[in-house]
Parts: C-alpha cells; structure tokens; sequence
C-alpha cells in the first residue's frame, strides 16, 4: 500500500451545511457487539465500540431499528416507536450511547419506519378490533375483489405483490376485509392519506428529535403514497413485484415529505435526513434532494445494487466491464451541484461488495480497496456498513435452516424442498448480517454466548485485531481514505468529471475545486489494463499529479523497492495498471510537508 498522508492539509475542510464532509457508518446493531451474553448485539455493545469508530474517522452512526419490535424483519416491524426493545436495552442505555458519541465528535442518527408498523403496534390492534373502530382507517382495509368468496385464492382486493413475495394483502377472518402488507404480513402499511396518521408520526419524530436524536434515515419512503383506488398492476418489472408502478412515487409523495420537513427537521436546525428510495432514477432523486423542495438532505438509492438483477433478486447475473461506473457516472452527473448523493456499496440488506462486485478469492483486498475508491471519492456523503471496513465477505448457507432473514425463509419456502439455489446463498441480506468480526476466537470477539446467526468461516482470518496494527490492511486503507475526505477541499465541494481512458474497466474522474484537484483512478477489473489519458494535455502530464494514495505497490516504477527513497516515490497516472489497482493522485500545487513519514508497503497481502 502506498500511502502518503503528509501531501494532504493539516486541517479538515469546513463544509456547509456540516454533513457535506461528513463520514457515516451503519451499525446493524443485533450483529454488531453482544455484552450480555445472549448472542444479540446491544446498545452497550455499540457504546463500548464508539472509540473505535472515532478512530476510524466516522463522523455519523447511523444505527438500524432498536425501537420495541416482535422481530418479525428483524426490527422493521416497530410495535412501539417510543421505547427500545429490551433485546438491546432500554431508554436510558440509548442516552448514554447519544451522550458518549457527542462526546467524541460524533453524532447518532436513528432508522425510521414510517411506511408500516408491526401487526403488535397498538394502532393496528385498534384498527383490527372492529370495521367501526376509530383507527379502522389508519391502515388500508379492503374487501375482497367483487364477486370473489372472502379467503379464497385470487379473492385479494387487487394484484400487488409484496417486496417478499407472494400476494401484499392478508385475509383478516374476523372482519372478512383484508389489509395491506408491502412487506411481511406482519408488517401492515400505514394510511397515509389520513392526516391523523401522519399526525401521529411527526409527533413521534419531534420526541426523538428532542430527546438528542441528530437526524433519521427514512426506510421505504418512496411508497407511502398509493394510487387512488388501489387498482391492479401491470406486469412485475424485476426485481420488484406486480403493482409496483402504483405504490412507489404515488401522486402525493412528495406533498407528504414536505409536510415532514416542515413539522419536524425545520424545527431542529441541523438535523441530518436521508431517504431511502428504491424506484428513484437520477432525474426523479432531484425531487427529494434539491435543497429548495425542502424533503431530504440525501436520497439511498437502489439503481447500482440492482445492476444484474433483471431476472429477480435471486437470479444474479455477472456485470459487464464498465456497467457499475457507468450507473455511478449517471447519478454523479445528473445530481450535479443541484442534489447530494449518498454513497454507498453495502448495508443490511445487501451482500458484501467484495463478494459481489469484486474477486474475493484472487484479489480479495486488492477488490475491496478498488471497490472502496471507486464509490467513497465521489461527489456525496460516503457511508461504511459495519465489516466493510476490514473486508467481510459474508455468511455461509447451504441449507434453509442457516438462514434468519424473512425474504430469504419466504423464497425458500416456496421452492419447495431442502435445496438453497445459489444466487439465494450469495445474495440473501443474511450476508450482510452476520456478526461483526473483531478477532479470531470462535465467536469473533462478538458475543461470549451462541450467536444469533452463524459466524462466517472467514472471520479467523479477517477481523479488526488482524489488521488494526497493519498499514497495508484494508482498514488502514479506509482511514487513508476518510482522511482525505476530511482534509481536501476538492472532495467536498469539488466538481466530478469522468475521464475516458479508453477501457470501460477504467473508472477514471476528476474532482476540482479553485484550490484543489484530485485526480481517481480504478480499474475494476481482474486483468491488467493501460490507462489512455486525454492528450496532448497539460492537465495530464506526471508532473502535475503526485500519488497519494495506492492499493498496490510498484516496485521499481520510480521509487526504491528497499523503501529507503520513499520520498522519491513516483507513478504517472499514464501506468499500467494491475488487476484491481486503484490510485488517488493530488494536484501538486505546493511541495510536502514533512508531517510524517510516507507509508509504502512492497507486501500486499491477500
């Protein structure tokens, strides 16, 4: 790893608003660290983490629900949105975890579940209790389709499908009607077209916010508003289901989001607001972004993760060399300076990125480093999924009873037999939900306990004691990386500009502010490739650029392979490149400082 820290200023960029500079990490917070031995993480095992996220650089944690639930989905099925579930803590162990991350600089930022809640929350048990009852109306009742004998297959008042499969309504014996479920059945949408509910909600929301709360990210947001009348849907475009087309970006959506705003973060200066999204194009991401529509302050968008997935979820084919930039490069250039992207590769409900979009078996860090540059410099809040910072790779499932997550048991389910198909063992959010992997004991550091789900087989080698002492890990080169976010003016304000070098494998851009220039490039790729920059320029000439930062090392390109000419080191941007090699060069426009000393590894391991 190359690596030269004293190129870079020795202040952090101020940025306006704050989060502009700002680095956040997800915490899915029953894998991530367990201090009472019951095989569940906890809010005192994410408090006692906070010094380690603080080293790393992170500036937001953004933790996934902890709000009392069934655990139907694992938490998204909220019961109470006023109270912790006891599997994690209670309210006062929350506040310590809000009060300690402010101490170190850090700011804590709740999931938020506003499309649904758990069938256990108190406004579904009055709203299933009677067709009279004065909740009826929180949630969507419907009859059955006319004609049709109640209960009875195809009798479900339109043709949706849930995101999970099988038919979004569940027949309710008691009152003969049926409900509204875009998720699991446990999970009965709420009617947003009742002032009442959404009422109720910015009340909630308000509570939080005052409680210390720093902001939300908003899960399935995009499909509160339904089409009127709920009629059927066309044909399922992959990966969603039938109706999709009438319960995402529903004709009043963002008359509601604005209403959010307005009774809830313009009240809280500050507050740090994401989206998440999963129909948003580019041009459709402006509605929720662009600071005068007064929504969010940042969408999480699903177009690059659905890359592949044309024939459903669990039916993955391999990209094609160029695909995943070229859904970046989209998104960079239509948001422009008008809107804000959250950048992103992994969370909790996707598989690993190194194990997706990289080469986990030949070029395992040299894949999860490239990967991390290719996404983590570009215009955008990055955000780090717990485990992506050393490398995780994901469980390991080969029968239906390795697997906790309800889209995966659901699919199972309806294949019939004891067979998991591949593409659900790679790509099921399971794998992004086993236990964060601090060292190499049995349980990983994570618990003292059986836990939850199955740690990975590969959590003897990869884990957070094995490589926090190495330079040349994948964590050292993610702290490279949020450093430079924190320190270079281009990489906060700066413009992107794609640079084509000839090969879709090359993913090449420039990021340029009046001060400063960075200059990123990757190739995402497993054969080595030669970059073909723009000439004749003078943009492009070795002397304007000087290495920052590398993935692998060059011996003999210009340095001493002894290390005792460090300082010397030099790799034109115009250099081949090696399978999954990535380089962030800086505009020389002043000599370095002698802040420390440059850090070159001629040892990668693998």
């Amino acid at each position: 790893m190359i690596h030269r820290p004293e190129l870079l200023p020795d202040t952090y960029t101020s940025a306006s608003p704050w989060w502009k500079n700002a680095v956040l990490y997800q915490v899915y917070p029953r894998s991530f660290q367990d201090t009472n031995g019951d095989g569940i993480g906890d809010l005192e095992g994410i408090c006692s983490r906070l010094d380690y996220l603080a080293d790393l650089g992170i500036d937001i944690v953004w933790i996934s629900p902890i709000y009392r639930s069934p655990q139907a989905d694992n938490g998204y099925d909220i019961s109470d949105y006023r109270d912790i579930d006891p599997l994690f803590g209670d309210l006062a162990a929350f506040d310590r975890l809000v009060a300690r991350a402010h101490e170190l600089g850090m700011r804590i930022v709740m999931d938020l579940v506003v499309n649904h809640t758990s069938i256990e929350h108190p406004w579904f048990l009055e709203s299933a209790s009677s067709v009279h009852s004065p909740r009826r109306d929180w949630y969507y009742w419907r009859d059955a389709r006319p004609g049709m004998e109640p209960g009875t297959p195809g009798a479900q008042p339109n043709n949706w499908e849930s995101f999970f499969g099988g038919s979004a309504w569940e027949y309710d014996p008691r009152s003969g009607q049926y409900y509204l479920h875009l998720f699991a059945r446990e999970q009965p949408d709420l009617n947003w077209e009742n002032p009442r509910v959404r009422e109720a909600v910015y009340e909630m929301m308000n509570w939080w916010l005052d409680r210390g709360v720093d902001g939300f990210r908003v899960d399935a947001i995009d499909v509160i508003s339904k089409a009127p009348g709920l009629p059927d849907g066309g044909p399922a475009r992959a990966p969603f289901g039938v109706g999709h087309e009438l319960y995402a970006d529903g004709p009043r959506l963002h008359e509601f989001l604005q209403e959010m705003n307005a009774r809830t973060f313009a009240h809280h200066p500050g507050t740090f607001t994401v989206g998440e999204a999963s129909n948003a194009s580019p041009e459709s991401a402006l509605l929720f972004c662009a600071p005068e529509r007064g929504e969010f302050n940042m969408l999480i968008q699903f177009e690059h993760m659905n890359v592949g997935l044309e024939d459903g979820k669990f039916s993955p084919r391999p990209l094609q060399e160029g695909e995943l930039a070229g859904v970046f490069t989209r998104w960079q250039e239509t948001l422009g300076e008008r809107g804000w992207n959250a950048l992103y590769l992994e969370n909790h409900d996707q598989p690993r990125s190194v194990a997706r979009f990289g080469d986990a078996e030949a070029y395992w860090r040299e894949s999860a480093t490239a990967l991390a540059t290719a996404y983590f410099l570009q215009r955008g809040t990055p955000f780090i999924y717990q485990g992506q910072e050393i490398g995780m790779l994901g469980g390991s499932f080969s029968a239906p009873s390795d697997f906790r997550d309800v889209e995966s048991l659901t699919y199972l389910a309806g294949c019939g037999d004891n067979h998991v198909p591949g593409g659900v063992a790679t790509m099921s959010r399971d794998n992004g939900r086993t236990p964060m992997q601090w060292d190499d004991s049995p349980t990983a550091g994570f618990t003292s306990a059986h836990p939850w789900i199955s740690i990975p087989p590969s959590a003897s080698r990869i884990n957070v004691a094995a490589q926090m002492q190495d330079p040349s890990s994948i964590l050292s080169y993610y702290k490279a990386l949020i450093d430079a976010r924190h320190r270079i003016p281009a990489l906060t304000d700066g413009t992107f500009d794609r640079i084509d070098v000839g090969d879709p494998a090359l993913f090449t851009y420039c990021r340029r502010t009046s001060c400063s220039e960075v200059l990123v490039m990757v190739n995402l790729s497993g054969t080595a490739r030669a970059p073909h920059l723009p000439s004749p320029d003078e943009a492009w000439t070795p002397s304007r650029w000087t290495l920052y930062l590398g993935n692998v090392d060059e011996p003999g390109a210009g340095g001493s392979p002894d290390g005792q000419n460090e300082e010397d080191y030099s790799l034109p941007p115009c250099a081949s490149m090696r399978p999954w090699e990535a380089r962030v060069y800086v505009h020389a426009l002043s000599a370095p400082r002698d802040r420390k000393r440059s850090s070159v590894r001629l040892s990668v391991s693998r």
